[in-house]
This record gives C-alpha cells, structure tokens and sequence, in this order.
C-alpha cells in the first residue's frame, strides 16, 4: 500500500508542477527551462526515494537470510540429538 501512494503522490506531484508551469505567464524559452529545472529535482527525489527503497529491501532480505539460517541451523541441532 505505501509504495502504490508514494507512486501516486510522485504522479500527483508532477501532475501539479507541469500545469504550473505551463500555465505561468512566460516565454517558451522560459518555460522549457522551467521543465527542465523541475524534471531534474523530480529525477533527482525519484533517485533518492529508490535508493531508499533498495536499502530497505536489502535489510530485509538479509534479516530474512540470517532468520533462515538460524531455522536450518536449529534444525539440524534438533536432528542431532
């Protein structure tokens, strides 16, 4: 659920920044400078916010491979006993 907002705020966010611009009262030159300006700090939040969903999903795959190992390795003690 937090990753289908999050997508959905990021779409509502450049939803919101792209009819800003384009309906400020400017240059086309101007305004193509703008998207770009805007298009460069959305690329950059959507790397930052990737990265940080990378990071977690490696914690949790390592915790989960930790889990497992301590499960065979109980596992195995069971048996030799």
């Amino acid at each position: 659920m937090g990753k289908k907002f999050a997508i959905g705020a990021l779409i509502g966010a450049v939803a919101g920044v792209v009819a800003g611009v384009l309906t400020a009262p400017k240059s086309g030159k101007e305004t193509r400078a703008d998207i770009k300006v805007k298009a460069d700090e959305l690329k950059q939040q959507a790397s930052d916010k990737a990265s940080k969903i990378a990071d977690d999903v490696k914690h949790t795959a390592e915790d989960y491979k930790e889990k497992g190992e301590r499960a065979i390795e109980d596992a195995k003690s069971g048996f030799r006993k």
